[in-house]
């Protein structure tokens, strides 16, 4: 990489800008803490084997790391016998926490007054008791057992997390299909795992609205032979539905005949078979379905809430994701429960009825941690202070982000608006790959002064680093590639990495930087050795011979006080190759016009560097985006070069294209026409 392909962020990461007062933490310096991982890489089976222990098995395991035929496919503890249902819950019955709650589940429908209408509580004993009685009739009923594959597609009901262990304690590989997706993304999930039974619910609750989700799933039936059966959770209550006599079933129909006190014995399962298998999405091809197992996947969890959320047995854990997403399965269903947490479920949206809805449930259950992402955060930073300063959050005590990077002025919103600067701000990095957080700060391990933006280091036993093409660390301060430097637990588990797809897993994470597993995003080390990710590689300009991150530009144009969120795309130019083209929304006070548009553009023109000014700046009132959170700037391509926009089955709000093309053509008359 030469020296025109890196970038120069010497005033956009603030590196010298520490903050390390916050709450009853107590703070460390980079070097301490640096000190201390390194101790944990030193013998790093030795470290993971004592935290595995940890942990309950059926079987010690004797072995820690082993690799098998296959190069870059590695087993974690194989000869183990674990179940991580059984860790999430009879663990949990047996050892004081009967009842305790589980989880706190709040329905979207609220009353006259904006009060809730649906409010579950579930303690260990009672989630329990209703798993057994799920997994009696998956075993009974459909004749499940282990190796099997079952679809799952329900929203963010009790029933979810309920399924994911019933399958769990039968050894049912399960993969979670995000209830907002089309007939023929579930279609194309369900045939490439081949399940046999889809699990599903008549419908479901999005900004006041309802979604029949049993009708989608009928329409992606059409395309899955595999499938046998469907079990429908009744949510709604709704008539009409096209129930196939011999195919679906009524879960709480066949309920009626279960005993309250069943019980079905777990599997005890070697700790590489697979748990389940997630898809996600790259940006050509068919979706990738990553694997993850019982055991390694376990132990990853348990360090992670330890280390990241300082989980104690009084928190109150809330994460705002959707259990459709890694996020979810992760920090929402296995890891609160392996460390007996309680955890908040929210079924909507963020910001129905009003804006102050998260807040509101925070104030509600007096929650202690919240892990959200940057996407929200922005879209709430949006519609002013005020909102959140109506509610209590004196209860927070840690706030995490996830998903993107996260801009430090979104940061500083959190650290100072929401936490009042009482509460650890982090951004932490992984992927659905890695299983569970690679690079965070750590208050329940060493907690390092606070930068707003950054990742922070490492996690202990986690060798991550920056990059050349060669796979040569790179010089602090120089934008490189982010890769991992040895096996962990939770990574993508054998045989396959990918579901049915070795030669793929190899190709995507393997073959880029040999030996090295390539994460695919864009990062810097500041001379603290602090890692900032900078998005994905994919995402880059290249204007006159410099390589440019979008995510950059766009963290440069949200420091400013106007701007609420922003994309940045790249348009072709006959002598730069590139220019780049952003698409801003406006925080609640500012108003769209010419001159804060050149106001923008000299923003960046001071603060970033002359040679990324937009030639053009579109104001919309809200971004393309999946239904992850993520912006879909392909679609902002399409759109500025005329093309066909391809696949929008993802966005969470499809105007939002109409509104960006609408806004393009109306601002190109007008240029033609001064």
């Amino acid at each position: 990489m030469s020296d025109q392909e890196t970038t120069i962020l010497g005033e956009f990461l603030p590196y010298e800008e520490k903050i390390g007062e916050s709450g009853n933490f107590i703070f460390v310096d980079a070097k301490e803490y640096i000190d201390a991982h390194k101790k944990t890489l030193d013998n790093y089976e030795k470290f993971w084997e004592e935290l595995a222990l940890e942990l309950y098995w059926f079987r010690k395991p004797q072995k820690v790391l082993e690799s098998v035929e296959k190069p870059y496919i590695y087993k974690w503890f194989s000869d183990g016998l674990i179940n991580v249902s059984y860790l999430a819950l009879d663990r949990n019955v047996k050892s004081g926490r009967k009842n305790k709650i589980a989880y706190i589940w709040e329905g979207e429908p609220v009353d006259k007054d904006g009060n809730p209408k649906e409010i579950k509580k579930l303690t260990y004993y009672e989630l329990w008791r209703e798993v057994n009685k799920a997994s009696y009739i998956l075993k009974s009923k459909f004749g499940l057992k282990k190796g099997d594959k079952i679809g799952i597609y329900l929203p963010m009901i009790p029933e979810l997390p309920i399924f994911m262990l019933a399958a769990a304690r039968l050894g049912i590989i399960f993969t979670v299909v995000f209830a907002g997706f089309t007939a023929e993304n579930l279609a194309t999930r369900l045939n490439d795992i081949k399940a046999t039974l889809l699990i599903t619910a008549d419908g479901f609750y999005r900004r006041g609205k309802i979604i029949r989700l049993k009708d989608i799933a009928d329409k992606a039936l059409e395309l899955s032979p595999s499938v046998k059966n469907v079990l429908v959770v009744r949510r709604i209550g709704l008539e009409n539905l096209n129930m196939v006599e011999g195919r679906d079933y009524f879960f709480d129909e066949l309920s009626k005949g279960v005993s309250p006190g069943v019980y079905v014995e777990p599997e005890k399962l070697e700790s590489n078979e697979t748990l389940y298998v997630l898809y996600t999405s790259g940006t050509t091809g068919k979706p990738k379905g990553i694997m993850h197992d019982h055991g390694g996947y376990s132990v990853l969890l348990h360090a992670t809430m330890k280390w990241v959320f300082d989980i104690k047995d009084e928190d109150i854990h809330f994460c705002t994701a959707d259990i459709g997403w890694v996020t979810g399965h992760s920090y929402i269903v296995f890891g609160p429960l392996i460390e007996g947490a309680t955890s908040i479920m929210y079924e909507g949206a963020p910001d129905y009825p009003q804006p102050d809805r998260i807040w509101s449930i925070v104030e509600r259950y007096g929650a202690t941690i919240l892990y959200t992402s940057p996407t929200l955060v922005r879209m709430l930073m949006k519609l002013g202070e005020d909102w959140v300063k109506k509610r209590d959050r004196s209860t927070l005590r840690i706030i995490h982000s996830v998903g993107e990077p996260i801009n430090p002025s979104a940061w500083r919103w959190l650290y100072e608006v929401v936490g009042e600067k009482r509460c650890p701000v982090g951004s932490t990095w992984w992927m659905t790959e890695t299983g569970g957080i690679m690079i965070s700060h750590t208050p329940g391990f060493k907690l390092v002064h606070l930068k707003p933006g950054t990742n922070a280091l490492p996690l202990p036993g986690v060798d991550v680093d920056v990059v050349d093409e060669k796979g040569n660390s790179m010089e602090p301060g120089k934008k490189g590639f982010l890769v991992i430097r040895r096996p962990w637990p939770g990574m993508p588990s054998w045989p396959d990495g990918i579901w049915g797809d070795y030669q793929r897993y190899v190709q995507v994470y393997w073959d880029k930087i040999k030996g090295l597993f390539f994460t695919g995003d864009w990062a810097i080390r500041d001379q603290d050795g602090y890692i900032w990710v900078l998005g994905r590689a994919d995402e880059v300009l290249k204007v006159a011979g410099h390589r440019i991150g979008t995510y950059e530009l766009e963290s440069t144009l949200v420091s400013h006080k106007a701007v609420a969120e922003a994309a940045v795309v790249g348009y072709p130019d006959e002598v730069k190759g590139e220019v780049p083209v952003a698409f801003v929304s406006l925080k609640s006070g500012f108003s769209s016009s010419a001159e804060l548009a050149e106001e923008l553009k000299g923003w960046i023109r001071r603060e970033f560097g002359p040679i990324a000014v937009p030639s053009q700046i579109f104001f919309v009132s809200r971004l393309p985006k999946t239904r992850s959170g993520k912006i879909m700037r392909r679609l902002l391509r399409a759109l500025l070069e005329d093309k066909p926009l391809g696949d929008m089955t993802t966005l969470e709000d499809e105007a939002a294209v109409e509104e960006i093309k609408e806004a393009y053509e109306r601002i190109s008359k007008e240029i033609k026409r001064s």
